[in-house]
């Protein structure tokens, strides 16, 4: 199930309790990184969010043949931004537990 399928779910049941929204995820990043390790496949992605924390997310290619520079970004991109989800959830119930 896709993130906006999801999204779409959570709508339609009528669940409007707070909660973290995609849009707030790609909210919270101010910058982006990457670096590819010298004779290697591993990208890497460090996402700066607003606050000034760091996220890293690494894609590794096992085939050095398969390697493109453009779908490791972009799968690094993707498991840097999925750990946003995991700090940003831990945030909100901080938030709704202080209450």
């Amino acid at each position: 199930m896709t993130e906006a399928e999801i999204q779409n779910e959570i709508v339609s049941k009528g669940l409007t309790a707070p909660r973290i929204t995609p849009q707030m995820i790609d909210e919270s990043i101010l910058a982006e990184q990457y670096y590819v390790f010298p004779g290697t496949t591993l990208t890497v992605c460090a996402l700066t969010l607003k606050n000034g924390y760091q996220v890293v997310g690494e894609g590794a290619c096992a085939s050095p043949e398969n390697f493109d520079e453009a779908i490791g970004r972009k799968i690094a991109r993707e498991n840097a931004r999925k750990k946003i989800w995991g700090l940003e959830g831990y945030r909100l119930r901080s938030e709704l537990a202080a209450a």
